[in-house]
């Protein structure tokens, strides 16, 4: 029986990597006050719904997804969250 799991995907830059608009914003914060900000690293989220048997196959699938299409494996990190959810129609 499949299952359906919503996947949160969360990318960073690595933390060597050098993130001009984190820097922008960071610049922009101190010049609204802020300045007890003392770093600001931007990246991506992003929701997906996957079908699967079982979840170990969920995770094997979003691992290569992530890896060749989502995030840049030389300069950026990935994680994510899989929850099972029900079975619904429409957006989730």
């Amino acid at each position: 029986m499949k299952r359906k799991y919503l996947a949160k995907i969360f990318v960073t830059l690595r933390p060597s990597v050098l993130d001009p608009a984190g820097v922008a914003v960071q610049s922009g914060l101190q010049q609204m006050g802020y300045d007890n900000v003392e770093q600001v690293r931007i990246g991506k989220y992003i929701e997906l719904l996957i079908t699967s048997t079982e979840e170990k196959k969920a995770r094997q699938d979003l691992d290569t997804i992530c890896d060749q299409m989502l995030a840049n494996p030389v300069i950026e990190n990935y994680r994510f969250e899989l929850i099972e959810v029900e079975t619904q129609t429409g957006v989730f």
